[in-house]
């Protein structure tokens, strides 16, 4: 017997004891689904330069491999994000890219407009004061609904580096007007069963005024919008302290939770791996997500939110940061699937607050890395996806095969 074997049947019989569904969780496990940013596998890098790893990424069908590489060792993650100017085609053709990620085992998740890279953004994408820019960005936004829809994928995700650096630059308020224009035209091309993912970034690259600033002003223009447009939430995207886990328990509460940008920071908009620098914000917005898919009230929004990493693997190997990320995940959410909800429940009913605390904390204490062990072998899968990956050759392999490699960091 496996050391992490015994390890589970310690960990099973202690749950049992406190009237946990063990193979309840285990299931739920199993079922998670992450989707890999096919920009985080090439190179990235920071404002001041470019630490170039040996066989980055260079272009989409690589990144389908990498991707597909990863789904091999996690088992989670059969669905890649794609960014439309990062990820075309030599024939501008994306349907080819659809086919060769279903002969890799994926699938095409949320799709990302540019409203960034180009110098007719200088002033903004649909918030700027020009005319002819704004429309520009328009006609890019319908095209890419019909990406979107070549793409196989029901999901847009939008972020806007709209905004202003000096005092008086622009008219705010116009801008607020241009920026719900520009959405309103994106979301009137979508297909009926299409999902608009409106993300918010309260500083960078405009630094006096951001016109998608924080999650109130993307619940506005979502809401105006209509019921198929929600809330992205990047986690990265928050001022210091910024309670994230109240900000998802509301924006289930309103039926416009749509997804994650799942990174984490120790200052801004850091994009570290996630669950690196802040673990415990992680399990939090998890156990949030768990209760709410408990309440019939809520389990539909909870159990439609979609799930991305968007990351800058600096310093460390790119294919290694995103397993590693896509691991600590799930162990936040392992953790929160372990909570004893019943006398959570009683303490708060009854005001007793450490008690309630305490019952909280002692799932995020547990060890869950035998449960999660489980779980991978379950599915025919090494119990440790970097372990997996560091035997496998891959790395080796494609260090050989490629040269030049290129690829970006998603700002957003």
């Amino acid at each position: 017997m496996e050391l992490w074997e015994r390890q589970y049947e310690i960990l099973a019989e202690t749950l049992a004891a406190r009237g946990i569904d063990v193979d309840g969780a285990l299931s739920r496990i199993k079922g998670q689904v992450i989707e890999l940013p096919s920009w985080a596998v090439g190179n990235s890098g920071t404002r001041y330069g470019v630490f170039r790893q040996a066989g980055a990424a260079r272009h989409i069908w690589d990144k389908i491999d990498d991707c597909a590489e990863i789904q091999r060792v996690v088992g989670v993650c059969p669905v890649m994000a794609s960014h439309v100017s990062w990820d075309v085609t030599d024939d501008g053709r994306f349907g080819p890219v659809r086919e060769y990620a279903e002969q890799r085992g994926l699938k095409i998740g949320t799709v990302h407009p540019n409203t960034f890279m180009g110098q007719q953004y200088r002033l903004g994408s649909i918030g700027s004061p020009f005319a002819d820019v704004r429309q520009a960005t328009i006609d890019h936004f319908v095209d890419c609904v019909r990406i979107t829809r070549e793409m196989g994928s029901k999901v847009i995700g939008i972020w806007l580096a709209d905004g202003t650096n000096y005092a008086g630059q622009d008219h705010l308020r116009t801008r607020k007007h241009r920026i719900y224009e520009g959405l309103k035209a994106l979301y009137d091309a979508m297909d009926p069963d299409m999902t608009l993912a409106v993300e918010y970034k309260f500083f960078e690259p405009a630094f006096y005024t951001t016109d998608l600033m924080d999650w109130g002003m993307s619940l506005m223009m979502c809401n105006r919008l209509g019921d198929q447009a929600k809330v992205l939430v990047d986690l990265g995207h928050h001022c210091q302290g910024a309670n994230i886990e109240h900000i998802v328990s509301i924006l289930i509460d309103e039926g416009k939770m749509g997804g994650f940008h799942l990174n984490n920071r120790k200052y801004g908009d850091d994009d570290l791996m996630a669950g690196t620098t802040n673990p415990l914000e992680l399990f939090l917005i998890f156990d949030q997500i768990v209760d709410a898919s408990l309440d019939p009230a809520t389990a539909a929004t909870a159990d439609g939110i979609v799930y991305m990493l968007d990351q800058s693997h600096n310093i460390e190997g790119s294919m290694e940061g995103i397993i590693q990320s896509v691991m600590n995940t799930q162990t936040a959410y392992a953790k929160a699937l372990l909570v004893e909800r019943d006398k959570l429940a009683a303490a708060q009913a009854s005001g007793d607050v450490i008690l309630a605390n305490r019952t909280l904390m002692a799932a995020y204490e547990l060890d869950v890395q035998p449960l999660l062990a489980k779980a991978r072998v379950d599915t025919g899968r090494h119990p440790d996806p970097i372990v997996a990956y560091r035997e496998g050759g891959y790395a080796a392999k494609v260090a050989s095969e490629r040269q030049g490699a290129g690829g970006g960091a998603l700002g957003g």
